[in-house]
């Protein structure tokens, strides 16, 4: 069947309910442990079962682009579980049933959008990831951080839903149709464009822009990451963001075919101010969190140079989720990383770090390996991220943009490495080995060895990446 994996998350959210009543308080703990089993479980599904169709004519489908974005997600979400595993306050013992199916649930969503091909299923399916995750922002309603910061966002997401809203209006209003080809096909030859239909998928994007935080819609990134808990916005800083990568492909460039052109000035100009604006606001940061909010803003306009390069081929897709996959593994590293160093020294600011080499240097090693990720450099998995970035956006003629790609990179080594700096030059307060909890410890080691394995060995994933992108051509 094509929606067994769906099908099989439903049966785990059932059973993560029933489990979570029937145990009680006493053993809210273990329901962690079971949302993690079953997410193992579906990921290796993920990869066995091997059926493509369409389903509800047409508005669903599974294909190898839906099935690599639900393999991305659902890895990320089984990172971020076992994360939060080591999460100290009361809270999350007390109320695990509630936090592992809001978890479960936004996941639902993320699937659902990954094979939506209908814009009432993709309108269904974005609020489906996204409610969840207004109430996980906020989870700590003690906390008046989070509170602040969960209002925030569900503001901000709010008004991002109405732009959707309206934009699909426009959309539907001038096609008749909500089937996202039919709509594509809409457009017509250049010349003769509805501007009303133009409207429309202006406005769709705009709503996708606030969901994966490309400037000027980041409004909500840096209060909520840095107010919500360490585990939590590991994921939210990239599981939402790939769904919505996915939900922009499907929109976009599906069966587009020489129409995909029209986007390029607007997607190459939203990556151009979104890497500027990401890297230039990280540079004065002392909060390692909020620092990494920026950081993963900028990444967003790396990968919306991809975006504006599958116009021109898969090659730009095939990119983009190359992509995904390095920042899924680097950026929730890094943030994992800050979570032990938090419960560790109670505090997440630059100063945190001073030393930690010295005090735990595995751990240290590991932040050094994601910072190089992120920051672009050879050999590790965001070296290859970058570099064909650049190559696909080359190949597009979009070489001002690859040369401000270039330089804005060398910026953001600046402050990756105020933090090395501080784990390898500056001498620390105490000599005590940092804590490392069990489940975080392992969630770090795996997405280590993995950015070094991908930036040893990264063909494997380019294929799978280019066979997912071409059908969309």
């Amino acid at each position: 069947m094509l929606i067994t994996l769906e099908l099989t998350l439903a049966c785990l959210i059932l059973l993560v309910f029933a489990l979570g009543l029937l145990w009680g308080p006493q053993r809210q703990r273990e329901i962690g442990v079971v949302t993690a089993a079953g997410l193992c479980a579906l990921l290796v599904l993920t990869f066995v079962l091997d059926s493509r169709g369409v389903l509800f004519g047409g508005a669903f489908v599974l294909d190898d682009l839906a099935r690599l974005f639900k393999q991305i997600v659902v890895l990320a979400t089984l990172l971020g579980v076992l994360g939060g595993l080591a999460l100290p306050q009361p809270a999350f013992h007390r109320r695990s049933l509630e936090y592992h199916l809001l978890i479960l649930t936004s996941l639902m969503g993320m699937m659902l959008l990954a094979s939506a091909r209908e814009l009432v299923l993709l309108f269904v399916a974005f609020e489906l990831m996204s409610i969840p995750l207004y109430v996980l922002a906020a989870f700590l309603k003690r906390d008046e951080l989070a509170v602040e910061a969960g209002l925030k966002f569900f503001l901000v997401g709010s008004l991002s839903t109405a732009v959707l809203a309206y934009g699909i209006s426009f959309l539907y209003g001038t096609t008749g149709t909500t089937y996202i080809p039919d709509v594509v096909r809409g457009l017509g030859p250049y010349g003769s464009w509805d501007p009303l239909l133009v409207l429309g998928f202006v406005l769709v994007l705009a709503g996708f822009g606030f969901k994966i935080a490309a400037f000027p819609f980041h409004m909500w990134v840096p209060d909520t990451y840095e107010a919500a808990s360490t585990p939590f916005v590991a994921w939210l800083s990239v599981a939402p963001k790939a769904a919505g990568f996915a939900a922009i492909f499907r929109v976009f460039v599906e069966g587009a075919g020489d129409r995909a052109a029209v986007w390029v000035p607007l997607a190459a100009t939203l990556g151009a101010i979104t890497m500027v604006a990401g890297n230039l606001m990280a540079l004065p940061q002392t909060n390692v969190k909020r620092l990494l909010a920026y950081s993963g803003i900028a990444h967003i306009g790396y990968m919306l140079l991809g975006v504006a390069a599958a116009a021109a081929s898969p090659f730009g897709v095939a990119v983009v989720l190359f992509y995904l996959v390095a920042y899924v593994l680097s950026n929730m590293g890094a943030f994992l990383v800050v979570e032990v160093v938090g419960q560790s020294e109670g505090s997440v600011g630059l100063s945190a770090f001073r030393g930690l080499a010295q005090r735990s240097p595995l751990l240290a090693l590991a932040m050094l390996l994601f910072l190089l990720s992120l920051g672009g450099i050879p050999f590790v998995a965001g070296f290859w991220a970058k570099l064909y970035v650049f190559w696909a956006a080359t190949e597009a003629g979009l070489y001002l943009l690859v040369l401000l790609g270039a330089i804005l990179t060398v910026v953001a080594l600046f402050y990756y490495l105020l933090i090395a700096k501080q784990m390898y030059i500056d001498a620390p307060t105490t000599t005590t080995p940092v804590a490392v909890p069990a489940s975080l410890g392992f969630v770090v080691l795996v997405s280590a060895l993995a950015v070094v394995l991908l930036g040893l060995y990264h063909r494997p994933l380019v294929e799978a990446a280019l066979k997912a992108a071409v059908p969309l051509f």
